[in-house]
């Protein structure tokens, strides 16, 4: 499966990469909803899978977290 295999990879970053993976993701989901305000996006279904995207990073920070204390 995809997901499965995009956490896994996930896990294996440094907690930097993760973070600077989190600001991209951010910044792109920024873009998207700047495009759909203004009627520019085609494909209203990748704000869904940013997002998504998003919390499985946090999701892997937050374990990552956890582990360390």
């Amino acid at each position: 499966m995809k997901i499965n295999k995009y956490v896994e990879d996930l896990r294996k970053k440094s907690a930097a990469e993760l973070n600077e993976e989190l600001v991209a993701a951010k910044k792109e989901l920024f873009n998207l909803r700047f495009q759909n305000a203004t009627n520019q996006l085609d494909n209203t279904s990748r704000i869904k899978e940013v997002r998504k995207t998003i919390a499985r990073i946090q999701t892997v920070i937050t374990e990552k977290a956890k582990v360390a204390q």
